[in-house]
């Protein structure tokens, strides 16, 4: 007698599973998360059938002597701030997954890159289904993309992509998106926790035994977190999160986790009418509207990644007219705002309870390293006092509880980017910076504390 499938709950954020509906998770606490699903029955494998490995080669343990660690050469997807966030290139074999709010240009920077890579190392297969074909070739004329051997496929059914795939060959697959493939495998609804994992993990078998690079588009919650199940980020090999807002013209895109290459780091593009355009100075197009001499403005040197950026931070503080003074900001955390004005009341003798407080990064950055807590301070304090920084001048540092300044990583790099900007001052943490790591051009002032810095800073 066959069994009957098994009917479980399964949480779509953490995966957690359950016999009955909750309305909250025990493990992840979120709540009306717990969705229907219909597990199929295991099949027992037959006698003497071998298990498929990821890499199709020895499952055999080998000692650690005898692996062989060539590096595989990383191919060039054609854009530049692109191959810097995957580390310098995508790597063969790799399964790379994309996220970010809907209409942010995940799609549009997917397929400028599979039209470079179609004409520089041959046939793209780009699966879509969201999207018919001719919505994709209609993109793709205003893309500029040429007539190189990229296939597009409308195609949810996994299985039918794993097919195409050994028939084309491809040199680069893009799945568009992973929330919208299913597998026959499995009875449950395209989207859910089980199809995600088995897609994932399907894509990652082929990605792995072809030795073919796999991009995987997936959505985002409303919290900005990636949609599904939190094994989808441990199945992949690197994520990469879009940010940015749709009426600012700059995106970002930033690695949160790489096997390849390094975390945090940072490509820069700006949209345009025919596309994505890389952005090859950051720093210049952060500060390019800025206005010099105006009061709640500060420069602040940060670093993500390998890369230093040059950002303006801006406060606005202003008289409360209700009981409770606000506390918004945009593109920085706001409890460690909180906690930096608290600094300010206590160890500055600036009170700031009665006054509403506004902190922005301009261009739609968000910028959530510690070094950035002496700009936030600046700037802070240069509205209340309705006085500007002095000319010419950047800044960085951690500051802590005790109104001491901490110091920060890669200073040295911060202060040459200043540099090279034609920034004349920057004041940094005390000790951070010798004098022989920095161009001569620029003029260090160390602060020990938040109200020795503030006296530099203020004009």
């Amino acid at each position: 007698m066959s069994r009957q499938p098994k009917t479980i709950y399964a949480c779509s954020s953490c995966g957690s599973q359950s016999p009955k509906w909750l309305g909250r998770c025990p493990d992840c606490n979120e709540w009306n998360t717990f969705v229907e699903e219909t597990l199929a029955p295991a099949v027992p494998a037959a006698a003497g059938a071998k298990h498929p490995t990821l890499t199709g080669g020895a499952s055999h343990a080998q000692r650690i002597d005898e692996v062989d660690i060539t590096v595989a050469e990383r191919i060039p997807s054609g854009i530049g701030e692109f191959d810097r966030v995957l580390g310098g290139g995508i790597v063969p074999g790799s399964l790379v997954l994309i996220g970010g709010e809907p209409g942010i240009g995940k799609s549009t920077l997917l397929l400028q890159a599979a039209a470079h890579f179609a004409n520089a190392r041959g046939s793209v297969l780009y699966a879509s289904g969201e999207e018919s074909e001719h919505q994709i070739k209609a993109r793709g004329e205003r893309l500029g993309v040429g007539a190189g051997p990229l296939y597009l496929l409308s195609e949810t059914c996994l299985e039918r992509i794993l097919e195409e795939i050994d028939r084309l060959k491809p040199s680069l697959v893009i799945i568009d998106s992973i929330q919208t493939v299913f597998s026959l495998k499995l009875p449950s609804a395209p989207g859910s926790v089980g199809q995600v994992r088995q897609a994932a993990t399907e894509l990652l078998f082929a990605a792995k035994g072809r030795n073919v690079p796999v991009m995987l588009v997936g959505h985002v919650t409303k919290d900005g977190s990636l949609a599904g199940p939190k094994v989808l980020e441990h199945v992949v090999d690197t994520v990469l999160y879009f940010e940015g807002q749709r009426h600012h013209a700059h995106r970002a895109v930033r690695a949160v986790k790489n096997r390849f290459g390094a975390v945090s780091e940072l490509g820069v593009f700006e949209m345009t009418g025919a596309g994505l355009r890389a952005v090859p100075n950051p720093s210049a197009v952060f500060l390019a509207e800025r206005q010099a001499g105006a009061p709640g403005s500060a420069v602040l040197c940060c670093v993500e990644g390998s890369r230093p950026l040059l950002v303006e931070v801006q406060a606005l503080v202003s008289t409360t007219t209700f009981g409770y003074a606000k506390r918004l900001t945009n593109g920085v955390d706001g409890n460690r705002l909180s906690m930096l004005l608290a600094v300010l009341d206590k160890r500055a003798g600036i009170n700031l309870a009665g006054e509403d407080v506004f902190v922005n990064i301009a261009g739609g950055l968000t910028v959530d390293e510690p070094p950035a807590d002496l700009a936030v301070l600046a700037a802070v304090t240069s509205s209340v006092r309705n006085r500007p920084l002095r000319e010419y001048t950047a800044v960085f540092g951690e500051v802590g509880l005790a109104g001491e300044v901490r110091g920060a990583s890669q200073a040295a790099l911060r202060v040459r980017e200043a540099a090279q900007m034609g920034f004349r001052r920057c004041v940094v943490p005390d000790g951070n910076v010798t004098p022989d790591d920095v161009p001569a051009a620029i003029e260090l002032v160390p602060v020990r504390a938040v109200g020795e810095a503030l006296d530099e800073l203020i004009a």
